[in-house]
């Protein structure tokens, strides 16, 4: 087998995989990935990284085309590297999301190896370490760490119908309205993605039905600064743990088209139809929770409270930033709201497509070792692993709220290496016997 140094790895993208030895193997070239190779590449690790496809792939191909990032360019970056040619409070286009990674990569010399799947990953019964299977072969890892990140697996829940008549596809497959069939759509889930596809399909022309359930609605910006930096002053993105009852909803956020606060009475003025969380799908009709009023009011307190934490900190700071009074003028409450659509005839109301925004599931089949709790969930501190030498980067409150922004990922990935090089000192010690043997 091939001991795999540091010098040995930088070379390493054009040599088939055989049986080879390293000591840490990560799993991902996403922005997890490429974050724990350059803090492992500062400590002097020797490390791998394999990608199924290219670097930052699902920044490319795992979303829409008009996809920009929802944090402006000043925050959502790792510390080393700036966007290039983009305004700092822009926000950058996809496309460009997955260059910079790829440039950071290649700025520290990232040992990447692309087109490589990882299919399994076991624990050595007779010597440390795990053996990892490869589409091109077996590597023998002292440590691995995942960093495929949350956006494995799209979930359409069970209640989607069984009708050809009607196009249904995961936001993770919509590229733009020209895909679409002629007719009207639902969107299920209003999150980030089904606020900003409902919106381009409804700019486009289509007439557009969004299914909201339980939200959070933060300002885009207030009072000259974005979001992301009031939830930074405010301390709000090193909270350690959801609110409880909230751990499953969604925020609603866009930087689509410069920037945005997200304000669904605003789409139903603009000409969206709102309709309450899907119930169930029966011989062609769809029924809708009743909860549509309550969801938005509750989205409004979250807006809200963020707004008047704002004023209060400006206030006690002494900033002087300018007041804003326009960010709590409302729009009237539309009809849709007034008079809510608790049931759709799909093809009376000539519906054509549902675009399911409904998430992602994770997806650890291939990491066949003991580090998952009876439902199949990670169990970890920070990323750090239950099973010894497996570790977890890119997870949605690893170990704060900022975990799964870019800006998070790296600060995370940097305690997990330091825990690798730790690991890696204590077994590197050697007692005074051993130490005068080597002598």
């Amino acid at each position: 087998m091939t001991d795999l140094n540091q010098p040995a790895l930088q070379n390493y993208a054009g040599a088939p995989v055989e049986t080879l030895e390293i000591d840490t193997l990560i799993v991902g070239a996403g922005q997890a990935g490429v974050a724990m190779s350059e803090h492992l590449s500062k400590l002097g690790v020797p490390h791998l990284v394999l990608e199924r496809n290219r670097i930052a792939e699902g920044w490319r191909t795992g979303r829409w085309d008009s996809l920009v990032a929802n944090g402006p360019a000043w925050h959502d970056r790792f510390p080393g590297m700036e966007f290039e040619g983009l305004d700092p409070d822009a926000f950058a286009p996809k496309e460009q999301v997955a260059a910079y990674f790829e440039a950071y990569a290649k700025q520290f010399n990232a040992p990447i190896r692309t087109g490589v799947e990882v299919k399994k990953v076991v624990r050595n019964g007779d010597r440390p370490g795990f053996t990892v299977e490869t589409s091109e072969g077996v590597i023998q890892a002292n440590r691995v760490v995942s960093a495929t990140g949350p956006f494995q697996r799209p979930i359409i829940p069970p209640i989607a119908p069984e009708d050809e008549r009607i196009t249904q596809i995961h936001s993770a497959q919509y590229r733009n309205p020209g895909q679409l069939p002629e007719g009207a759509v639902l969107v299920v889930g209003a999150g980030s993605s089904g606020v900003q596809i409902a919106d381009e399909l409804q700019r486009a022309g289509k007439q557009v039905f969004l299914s909201v359930g339980p939200h959070d609605r933060p300002p885009r910006a207030y009072r000259n600064r974005d979001f992301c930096w009031w939830l930074g002053v405010l301390g709000l993105w090193d909270a350690e743990a959801a609110q409880p009852g909230k751990e499953h909803v969604t925020i609603a956020v866009s930087g689509a088209r410069g920037g945005h606060t997200v304000d669904f009475r605003g789409l139903a003025h603009q000409g969206i139809t709102l309709v309450g969380l899907t119930k169930a799908f029966k011989d062609g009709v769809v029924t809708f929770q009743t909860d549509l009023a309550d969801n938005l009011a509750r989205g409004d307190e979250n807006y809200l409270s963020l707004l008047d934490a704002a004023d209060a900190y400006i206030a006690r700071n002494g900033l002087d930033l300018p007041e804003e009074p326009e960010a709590r003028r409302t729009f009237p409450e539309p009809a849709c709201v007034t008079n809510p659509i608790l049931e759709l005839d799909l093809v009376e109301a000539g519906v054509t497509s549902i675009i399911w925004a409904t998430g992602y599931a994770v997806d650890f089949s291939w990491l066949q070792v003991n580090a998952f709790d009876a439902k199949g969930k990670p169990q970890h501190q920070r990323g750090v692993s239950s099973e010894p030498g497996v570790y977890f980067v890119g997870l949605p409150w690893l170990s704060r709220r900022g975990s799964t922004f870019i800006w998070g990922v790296w600060h995370d990935a940097k305690h997990i290496a330091d825990h690798i090089a730790t690991q890696r000192k204590y077994l590197d010690y050697r007692d005074a016997s051993q130490r005068q043997a080597q002598d």
